[in-house]
């Protein structure tokens, strides 16, 4: 099971970008069922915090309930989560703290890794970063 970064929702949802077609296209597998996958808590916070805070909230309503739709799989962020974040925060001086809580569930969770653009994950040892694949490579 592959974790999906809010990134992925948000470029496919977003004006046109070198990333929008590749997100829109895994997005497409994801919801007819081509993948097993799973969001985090704070991946959907990160949806909420960010359109709330640019003033779409419309939009980010809508994002928000496909990202639902498309991946059944939500994984709590729990004390334990957070207590491994921060174990990884120690290790990895440029990891964010939202990116820390990410690789804490991969970790404890026995994910396969993450779906993201976000090459800040390529610093954690032991964890795989993928990014979705542009059409026709």
């Amino acid at each position: 099971m592959l974790l999906i970064d809010s990134n992925i929702f948000m470029y496919a949802a977003g004006a046109d970008h070198p990333h929008k077609g590749p997100s829109v296209a895994f997005l497409r597998r994801l919801a007819r069922g081509e993948l097993d996958a799973a969001v985090d808590a704070e991946v959907l916070q990160e949806l909420l915090h960010r359109y709330r805070a640019i003033g779409r909230w419309a939009e980010g309503r809508q994002v928000h309930d496909r990202a639902r739709r498309i991946v059944g799989v939500v994984i709590p962020v729990t004390a334990e989560t957070v207590d491994s974040a921060r174990g990884l925060l120690d290790r990895y001086e440029r990891l964010t703290a939202r990116d820390a809580l990410h690789a804490a569930v991969i970790d404890l969770h026995g994910l396969e890794g993450i779906v993201s653009y976000d090459r800040d994950f390529d610093v954690v040892e032991g964890l795989t970063r993928s990014e979705p694949p542009v059409e026709g490579r």
